[in-house]
């Protein structure tokens, strides 16, 4: 039975590459509700751990661009951005009141380790 959990384990992280998706840290590696910046693709993502779940967003504010986001209190199931105060909610993105926000990443957590799924900067010559 062990080797049949190995062989699905081992079959579905190799799925998880193959859609995209990179090693980011163990779970162990975040407080709660304290953000954590990550660096994927040449991309900032902010991570936080709520309640045992994994949030992977932008850490790019849209309102000035500000790169602070994984800095933010979290409130509710939102995080505040700690520069101006626009409020971000973690499983979708979008601001309190439903305009300008974030881009959401898809996480799978394996045996406690995170995977994030970040597709590659479009580069424009």
């Amino acid at each position: 039975m062990k080797d049949m959990q190995l062989i699905n384990r081992s079959e579905h992280l190799m799925k998880l590459e193959e859609d995209g998706y990179v090693f980011l840290c163990v779970k162990s590696d975040l407080q709660e509700n304290i953000g954590r910046k990550f660096i994927i693709n040449d991309i900032e993502i902010a991570v936080f751990k709520i309640n045992s779940e994994i949030f992977a967003l932008s850490n790019t504010c849209p309102h000035q661009q500000t790169r602070l986001i994984y800095d933010g209190f979290v409130e509710d199931e939102f995080v505040v951005c700690p520069a101006h105060g626009w409020k971000f909610n973690l499983r979708t993105g979008k601001k309190d009141s439903g305009s300008n926000g974030l881009q959401v990443y898809p996480v799978e957590v394996v045996d406690d380790k995170i995977y994030v799924k970040v597709s590659p900067k479009e580069l424009r010559w």
